[in-house]
């Protein structure tokens, strides 16, 4: 079946034999019985059997596990209670001291001060390449202990889309495991475990769940095998995901495609209009021809995302000044969801940063973050123009 139709038919579970409820049901039990002690040991061998405790397994999370693994093309998932969450789990499962993790320079700052902390706690040793060039990583990964490539689909802020299908062919090379962030692209604009990658990750917060309502994450894993490995470090991390933000998620996943189509077109219809206004010196989105990514991003994606970010001709002060004039557009941190938000990535989520670290990244003072709604173009390039003014 088309993503479209996956994404309404959710996964669910017989409630009765024989029969299904439409909406899947959301279940607050932490924890259930059972009649004898051999069934409860034998439920508690893996992350699949009988229910027996919250942070093992929940029927509502398992029927979101399930789900994502098939928009994803995985053979199974991990929820997690943050989009973080799941990076830190799935590092910290794989990861061991004196290991060398190999790193796209521009990634989430969250991401980068998880990498920061592991190489500072447990001399884990990060090297970073631009993910523009396969040839990179063969160097980067020459180190024995490489165990570990971090990529993001689109980064954030910058749009940069790295070269997937050569970085993830080389790491299989290697015997190198891939980890890709799809949170801003979402399955529907990419599947990266079809281009050869061992895990995706997710922060269910943003596009997944749609409606800035709900706090979560996953991975998802190509390999089984792989999973099973990670699952025993998740449980005792104790970073699961919550009945009842599975159930949300799972509410926002059915209108995914719908919503995506719409972030996309206003997205880009903003990216022109700023690129011709005075005010504006760059425009950073991978749907844009002078964009450095532009024949990599209609390489492997279905739309350019609805995200973007701009440059500002006053830099820092400037920055600052339009997020805080903004009217329809909100000024917030996260992104993702059907309302316009706007953020100075280099005072708030790369604040860990610093300015040559920021540039590095390719983040400039002046530069503002986008995340495009659904709301009417029209209105939202009336809001930009006047916050410009």
């Amino acid at each position: 079946m088309e993503l479209n139709t996956r994404a309404v038919h959710v996964v669910n579970e017989p409630f009765t034999e024989g029969s299904w409820p439409i909406s899947v049901p959301l279940v607050q039990s932490s924890a259930f019985a059972f009649e004898s002690a051999d069934e409860l040991a034998g439920a508690m061998a893996g992350p699949d059997g009988r229910y027996v405790y919250g942070r093992r397994g929940n029927p509502t999370v398992r029927a979101l596990e399930r789900t994502l693994a098939g928009l994803e093309g995985g053979a199974g998932a991990i929820a997690f209670a943050s989009g973080m969450g799941a990076i830190s789990g799935v590092l910290l499962a794989l990861l061991r001291p004196g290991d060398r993790v190999v790193a796209q320079r521009c990634l989430y700052g969250g991401t980068h001060a998880v990498l920061a902390d592991l190489a500072e706690r447990y001399g884990v040793e990060v090297v970073r390449i631009s993910g523009d060039d396969p040839a990179e990583l063969a160097v980067a990964a020459v180190h024995p202990a490489t165990r570990v490539l971090v990529l993001e689909t689109i980064a954030n802020p910058t749009g940069q889309v790295p070269d997937l299908p050569g970085l993830l062919a080389a790491a299989r090379a290697l015997g190198v495991t891939s980890l890709v962030d799809n949170s801003l692209a979402s399955p529907v604009l990419c599947r990266p475990l079809e281009l050869g990658a061992d895990i995706v990750v997710h922060s269910t917060t943003k596009y997944l769940s749609g409606h800035s309502d709900v706090l979560g994450g996953a991975a998802v894993f190509a390999d089984d095998e792989l999973r099973l490995r990670v699952w025993p470090r998740t449980v005792e991390l104790g970073a699961c995901a919550d009945p009842f933000a599975a159930w949300l998620t799972l509410r926002g996943i059915p209108t995914l495609p719908l919503r995506m189509r719409e972030h996309c077109a206003n997205a880009a219809a903003l990216a022109e209009l700023l690129a011709r206004h005075r005010a504006v010196t760059a425009v950073h989105h991978p749907w844009r021809p002078d964009h450095p990514s532009y024949a990599m991003a209609r390489k492997v994606l279905a739309g350019g995302g609805g995200l973007l970010s701009f440059e500002l001709a006053g830099g820092r002060e400037a920055g600052r000044a339009f997020i805080e004039r903004v009217r329809v557009a909100r000024l917030a941190l996260s992104l993702g969801g059907v309302e316009t938000l706007v953020t100075h990535p280099a005072s708030t989520s790369h604040r860990e940063l610093d300015e040559g670290e920021l540039a590095a990244a390719g983040i400039g003072a002046g530069l503002v973050r986008m995340s495009v709604g659904i709301e009417d173009a029209g209105d939202l390039w009336a809001d930009v123009e006047q916050a410009l003014a």
